[in-house]
């Protein structure tokens, strides 16, 4: 076990972690497209988004403040935590709320999307998670790349301010890390082809993620691959694929496919 750090006063360090994940899907029809968007918005809704959250929040060691939630129309769910260490959170008195509870948060956002053209269908969440104090989110991201169906993860991890030692010097990150990877399983690593982009020197760390297998049946909407001819099923494949290398990349690298 390791020893833990020895500081003077609290550990004014903050450790900020942004996940990114979209699920891409093939909707044929305008009313595969709805049902999609429908199917989404049940499976993901702001009750499914709570429990997620909570979960997140056990395993870091936190205890929740307060949950604000909201299910959008026509599409879309928010969820937010304010969160504390539990060790501050046990201070609170009454109705007064420790004055940690606007430093520590946990947010989940999500964006089912499609366009008519392309008969692609996207799904995004967008969780950040900011600590102050001793804890830090990256123990969750086994978790949440489980939670949800990830073809394509970005990663956002950075440690800001400074905390002091016994001796009154300065530290700037608390704990050993090289990259987001070393934080995620073998076993999930080994799915996808994953890229850094790190500035050390600022503590700020970037990972993205792409899945290497692309299983047709896996990504048809209420549709059998073998219902498909051959021709169309590659067409798909590869639309659902370029889909896939524009989003990871960033930028428009295709003409769009229209099927």
């Amino acid at each position: 076990m390791v020893d833990k750090m020895k500081l003077y006063g609290f550990n004014n360090l903050t450790k900020s972690l942004s996940f990114n994940i979209y699920d891409i899907c093939y909707a044929k029809t305008a009313r595969e497209q709805q049902d999609y968007i429908k199917y989404i918005n049940e499976q993901y809704n702001s009750e499914r988004l709570t429990a997620i959250l909570t979960k997140l929040t056990e395993m870091i060691g936190a205890t929740v403040l307060n949950i604000s939630k909201q299910d959008y129309e026509p599409q879309g769910a928010s969820v937010t935590f304010l969160i504390a260490e539990v060790n501050m959170a046990k201070a609170r008195s009454g109705e007064t709320v420790v004055a940690h509870l606007d430093k520590s948060h946990v947010t989940v956002h999500t964006y089912p999307e499609y366009h008519p053209e392309t008969s692609i269908a996207t799904f995004r969440v967008d969780i950040d998670v900011a600590t102050c104090g001793e804890i830090t989110p990256l123990s969750t991201l086994d978790f949440l790349i489980g939670s949800f169906d990830s073809d394509i993860i970005t990663m956002d991890y950075r440690v800001r301010g400074f905390t002091r030692d016994l001796e009154g010097q300065k530290l700037f990150i608390d704990h050993n890390i090289t990259s987001i990877q070393d934080y995620i399983h073998n076993d999930i690593l080994q799915k996808y082809d994953a890229i850094d982009v790190n500035i050390y020197q600022s503590n700020i760390f970037h990972t993205k993620m792409l899945i290497k297998d692309l299983v047709l049946q896996n990504y048809l909407f209420n549709s059998d691959v073998y219902e498909i001819p051959p021709k169309i099923r590659l067409d798909i494949t590869n639309a659902l694929r370029q889909e896939m290398i524009e989003i990871f990349s960033g930028s428009n690298i295709y003409q769009g496919v229209k099927l």
